[in-house]
């Protein structure tokens, strides 16, 4: 599928280009033609084929992605794994630093919440599609932080951090990351 969202994109780059730097001024030099040359119906083919192509590829993604979804590390749930924000935990001895433990995620929402949110921003309220959205971003981050201590044997994270960055429109990345340590019985 990769390949294929690479190709729709770089149809939709190429044709794009070619109609605003070529086609645009074209059109304005010739005013009183109909007939529209063939590079400039490839060009707009091209365009508008590649978004389709892309869509349909983000499509079977998402589905792939859906009936996958049980295979993800859902250890928020079901682990035992201690998480602390101190470096202390109260009562216990630290008997060995494992190491810096992390999950990252990059999340969206689909263009519909995300328009229900611009108009919820315009008239106020809570923005709960984009609150939805970090809470998802920060389980899946923190499910893959505990797995990830799981396999090297740790008892608990300490120092746990996360740490949040917009990436394109209303994506956002979300790290989560600790220090996995195993603890004195």
């Amino acid at each position: 599928m990769k390949t294929l969202r690479l190709i729709g994109s770089l149809g939709f780059v190429l044709g794009l280009f070619t109609t605003i730097f070529a086609g645009v001024p074209w059109l304005v030099v010739v005013e009183d033609d109909p007939v529209i040359p063939w590079w400039f119906r490839i060009a707009i083919f091209s365009l508008l084929g590649g978004i389709l192509v892309v869509l349909g590829a983000v499509a079977v993604e998402q589905r792939e992605a859906r009936k996958s979804a049980g295979e993800l590390p859902n250890a928020g749930s079901e682990s035992r794994m201690l998480l602390l924000s101190s470096t202390d935990i109260p009562g216990r001895q630290t008997s060995e630093i494992l190491g810096l433990v992390k999950g990252h995620t990059i999340y969206a929402i689909w263009l519909g919440k995300d328009l229900s949110a611009l108009l919820r921003l315009v008239l106020g309220g809570e923005l709960t599609e984009y609150t939805e959205m970090i809470g998802r971003a920060r389980q899946l981050a923190t499910d893959r932080m505990i797995a990830q201590a799981e396999e090297l044997g740790a008892d608990a994270i300490i120092n746990v951090r996360y740490m949040t960055n917009s990436v394109v429109g209303s994506a956002a990345e979300l790290l989560a990351y600790g220090t996995a340590v195993k603890l004195n019985k």
